[in-house]
């Protein structure tokens, strides 16, 4: 063993090995680091990634001295660091800016978290989480999706750069755990999640994302799920810790189809991807402890990965077939009671009927294209969908809004169908039946100055990506009564961003902000 000389004493240093499996996962996942900031855009620096692995790598440098007086090089930490970072994301963090040190706390404190997770929490002499698992999950559930969120299921569209990030990915996660001979653990566990997946996917399971104008549904769901590379890098380089896993090859087997189930359960019930990509990594927190289970009854012959198939045939003296049919119906039983349950726990998350998918009601309203000014366009608005026909969309508003005075004079809310949605047509429902009851109706005339195309995020950037033109100008309010009679009039000056989304052939007006509030940036990798 090497040694070092420290202020006259001599203690045994243990330097890296290029053998070590956790050096080639660590350039793993280094190299997505490194596409990250070169060229998928990750919003997360440089600075937030070192300060992750560097508080990771003092601590367990620090604790392995304190208690075997030897230097040694931190892998297992520095790979608990980078794991952090390739994963965390602080909530408004800038694409592009690459030496940011916003929030850098936070990434020391999740890194630091995750890693004493490991000496604390034992059980038979070992760590019982994975330590980056855990401190992620605490963290996201205790901070909650304003302040921090995961990194998103998709990462960009299909091009060079992405194409490289899943090469590497698939190329190091099969030799690594081909290595370890965890490869059929890592494909049981993906089989598991695209069969539960599916399942979810058929009964019109949606999530809200930061990167999609609409909400992801049924088989857009299961195809983003089943290829994330997120996920990729979760079966590949998180369930397959040695440590964290059962030793049986049928043990882990089982385990990772139940840990499988289990992810797809937590899924289930979520409507955000926020929701979603937390439970994903809840289900191998879930799972971990219950390892031991099944090295007791799935390990007998360590070396013998036919034991299950044992286990599954029985002992028993009844003939062979018969005691293999029961097994079958045991199994499809089972299977059913499975497909039941993902589908009842994803009735929360199901396709909404939404109040504009209803007929709306005919109106005719007449707008002058040449009234409004040229809209600009965002970069952002673009990135997201730049099919988008922006003055196309001032058109959509400007006969919304006068759909809305229409219904105000006529004082009939079905009008609004085809003007509004979710919280407008709400908003614009009660401003009707309030007018009614005082036999005054308000109707607003917009004069649009500037008109401005960018990206909103209403709810937070979990609640989903919208696209909301920022409008300046001024209105007149004439208030007429019952008789359309005008009875007031007032001019103002305005400045609102009208919140829309894409409904069949509709843009519909879905809220309005202030310009400097629900903004943020869509979301990435």
């Amino acid at each position: 063993m090497r040694s070092v000389r420290v202020g006259g004493q001599v203690y045994p240093l243990v330097p890296p090995s290029v053998r070590d499996p956790r050096l080639h996962l660590a350039a793993v996942i280094i190299s997505i680091h490194i596409l990250g900031q070169v060229a998928l855009e990750f919003r997360v620096s440089v600075p937030q990634i070192i300060t992750a692995i560097m508080t990771c790598a003092l601590i367990e440098v620090v604790w392995t001295f304190a208690t075997t007086r030897q230097i040694v090089w931190p892998a297992s930490a520095m790979l608990t660091g980078s794991g952090v970072a390739l994963i965390l994301r602080l909530v408004g963090a800038e694409r592009g800016d690459h030496w940011s040190w916003a929030g850098w706390q936070l990434f020391a404190g999740v890194a630091a978290f995750s890693l004493i997770t490991k000496y604390l929490i034992r059980f038979r002499g070992t760590h019982l989480f994975n330590p980056s698992n855990l401190g992620l999950v605490v963290a996201f559930l205790v901070l909650g999706s304003r302040l921090i969120e995961p990194l998103d299921f998709w990462w960009s569209p299909l091009d060079p750069w992405m194409a490289a990030s899943y090469v590497i990915i698939l190329a190091g996660g099969l030799l690594i755990t081909n290595r370890l001979r965890l490869l059929a653990m890592a494909a049981a566990f993906w089989v598991s999640l695209v069969a539960g997946i599916g399942v979810l996917s058929a009964s019109g399971h949606c999530m809200t994302t930061a990167w999609a104008l609409q909400p992801v549904c049924g088989s857009r769901f299961w195809w983003v799920i089943v290829t994330s590379p997120e996920v990729l890098i979760f079966l590949f380089f998180m369930i397959t810790d040695p440590k964290t896993i059962p030793d049986g090859r049928s043990a882990r087997v089982v385990f990772a189809v139940s840990l499988g189930l289990v992810c797809t359960l937590l899924i289930a019930p979520q409507t955000t991807e926020f929701g979603a990509k937390v439970g994903l990594l809840a289900g191998l927190v879930v799972m971990t402890p219950t390892r031991f289970l099944f090295d007791r009854y799935l390990t007998r012959d360590r070396t013998d990965p036919a034991r299950l198939l044992t286990i599954l045939a029985g002992d028993g003296h009844a003939p062979g077939r018969w005691r293999l049919f029961g097994r079958g119906v045991l199994a499809g039983s089972l299977a059913i009671m499975i497909a039941l349950g993902i589908v009842i726990a994803g009735a929360p998350a199901r396709q909404p009927v939404l109040a504009s998918d209803l007929e709306p009601a005919p109106v005719e309203v007449e707008v002058d294209p040449t009234t409004l000014p040229v809209v600009t366009v965002s970069a952002d608005a673009l990135a997201l969908n730049g099919s988008v026909d922006p003055d196309a969309l001032a058109l959509a508003l400007a006969e919304s809004l006068a759909i809305e005075n229409e219904a105000m004079l006529r004082s009939d809310t079905s009008l609004l169908r085809a003007a509004d949605d979710g919280e407008r047509l709400v908003e614009m429902e009660r401003k009707i039946e309030d007018a009614a009851t005082k036999g005054e109706y308000p109707v607003v005339d917009h004069r649009f100055d500037s008109l401005h195309l960018d990206v909103v995020f209403t709810a937070g950037s979990q609640g989903g990506a919208s696209l909301g033109l920022v409008a300046a100008g001024t209105q007149s309010i004439v208030t007429y009564d019952a008789d359309q009679v005008e009875i007031d009039a007032e001019k103002t000056g305005f400045e609102t961003t009208f919140v829309l989304r894409q409904t069949g052939d509709l843009w519909l007006i879905t809220a309005t902000r202030s310009p400097d509030v629900g903004g943020g940036e869509p979301g990435d990798g």
